[in-house]
């Protein structure tokens, strides 16, 4: 059992968990992703590892509501606990000094980015971030990436903050006023998706982070398959982040939609 430590609620949907996890916390990487289970009944719900305070023994989850299990979670208070937390599971992010990197996120997607956000900076790197959601309140961890970040751009589709437009708009302001050496992106599989074909377009080597379906986390199940470059790959062990460029994205949305 990992008890939750403090709760943060971002939207009605959007939820902050702060869980003991001592091992995960003095393990885990950016990029790194748990799978967790609330009740003995409860499905497994891979988690990107959002922060983690190795001293405290503490790992981050941002979690949306969007089923039945994501909801129970949600409900969670301090105190309560989460039967299952394992991990650190996939591989971690690549970093290095590239350059110019630009990530971008949208809604939760900017959780799992804020790690490598961080890294990037710590790498050496010029990093500039855009955030996208469909209003002000879908904008999470402002804050923490503007820390982190040489330059923000907010993009919000009905235009209550920053500027109004999809977040390709964003992107392709970056791309066209300064040289971008690398791209990082997370978030739903429909964003991630203009982003690299933008990307691509302009030759910017683009990395996305997959949020396939998981059961196992082991690459035993192959449930979280995906088409990289024609080939077959799992997402579990392999990702959660391949080359944009080579995501068959198509497939992918094909068969999310088909687990809903």
């Amino acid at each position: 059992m990992n008890k939750i430590v403090s709760k943060e609620q971002f939207s009605e949907k959007v939820t902050k968990l702060v869980v003991e996890a001592p091992l995960i916390a003095k393990a885990r990487r950016a990029g790194h992703f748990v799978i967790v289970r609330c009740g003995d009944k409860g499905e497994r719900i891979p988690l990107t590892i959002a922060d983690s305070d190795p001293v405290a023994g503490t790992i981050t989850l941002v979690i949306q509501a969007v089923g039945d299990s994501t909801k129970k979670i949600c409900a969670l208070n301090p105190g309560d606990a989460l039967n299952d937390v394992v991990g650190p599971l996939g591989q971690a992010t690549h970093i290095e000094n590239y350059g110019t990197v630009l990530c971008c996120g949208g809604g939760v997607g900017v959780a799992p980015l804020l790690p490598i956000i961080r890294a990037m900076k710590a790498a050496g790197n010029r990093v500039v971030s855009v955030l996208a959601g469909r209003s002000k309140d879908l904008i999470i961890l402002e804050d923490e990436v503007r820390a982190s970040s040489d330059d923000v751009i907010i993009m919000t589709d009905d235009g209550s903050y920053g500027k109004q437009g999809l977040v390709t708009a964003g992107v392709e302001e970056v791309i066209k006023r300064e040289k971008v050496d690398y791209c990082v992106t997370i978030g739903p599989a429909i964003m991630m998706k203009f982003v690299a074909k933008l990307t691509k377009e302009y030759n910017v080597p683009t990395e996305a982070s997959l949020n396939a379906i998981m059961v196992d986390g082991t690459g035993m199940c192959g449930a979280c398959r995906v088409t990289v470059g024609g080939k077959t790959r799992f997402v579990c062990v392999e990702g959660p982040e391949f080359d944009a460029h080579q995501i068959d994205f198509d497939e992918l949305m094909m068969r999310l939609r088909g687990a809903q």
